[in-house]
């Protein structure tokens, strides 16, 4: 016996969702260009596309009008601090105009979702550096693809005295970790890192809130990651 769902133009049971999907026939055109827009983004195939359409039409439209507007905003408005570059609605975020913040230490991470991640913690009070990326050759990232230039001009300001480093324990986040250490050693200023309390490979926002809390308490001096290499 089929699970069966409830559609504006009648019943549609789990076998007809794969059967449509795997023989790409859709009884309107519209239906397959919202299932084919939704299958891009990330973590989601043409049979959840499919199955998010069909609940779609089945919700009031003004709900669904403001889901579209807030998506169309979203894109269109978001704008990035000028001073660290996490994602804002102002010239500069709420984290970087907050006077009560430790202004002279600086997380260093790879994305938003990091901040994200890290402030859930509530363990870190300082500010944060959000570089795009990671240097990778594998992907065409070099270190002038990346927010390098702007923390070396925070730092030449003379207001850092700490720099925490952030970023996944693997080969391309080690990599843009030395080289932003090569760039800033000659200021002077304290390098450390969070602690290896997560796994190697592990992207900080799949972390949880306890073990990446621990580990920004317990960040180990950059330099003694350093010995033997």
């Amino acid at each position: 016996m089929h699970c069966l769902t409830l559609t504006p133009y009648g019943v549609c049971n789990v076998f007809s969702i794969k059967l449509l999907t795997k023989l790409n026939t859709y009884p309107s055109k519209l239906l397959e260009n919202a299932v084919n827009e939704l299958s891009r983004l990330p973590g989601i195939g043409k049979k959840t596309a499919l199955r998010l359409c069909l609940h779609m039409l089945g919700q009031p439209e003004p709900g669904i009008t403001r889901l579209g507007q807030a998506i169309i905003e979203l894109r269109q408005n978001i704008r990035y601090c000028a001073v660290c570059h996490n994602i804002s609605d102002d010239e500069v975020c709420s984290i970087c105009s907050d006077a009560s913040r430790e202004a002279s230490l600086i997380c260093v991470v790879e994305s938003a979702r990091d901040v994200m991640a890290i402030e859930n913690t509530g363990q870190f009070r300082g500010l944060y550096h959000v570089l795009g990326g990671k240097i990778s050759p594998f992907e065409g990232k070099s270190p002038a693809d990346l927010n390098i230039e702007s923390l070396a001009r925070r730092v030449e300001s003379g207001n850092i005295s700490e720099i925490v480093f952030a970023l996944p324990a693997n080969m391309e986040g080690d990599t843009t970790v030395f080289y932003i250490y090569k760039k800033l050693k000659p200021f002077g200023i304290k390098f450390s890192t969070i602690a290896r309390g997560i796994a190697i490979g592990d992207e900080l926002e799949y972390t949880d809130e306890i073990t990446l809390g621990r580990s920004i308490i317990n960040r180990q001096p950059y330099e003694a990651s350093l010995n033997g290499i």
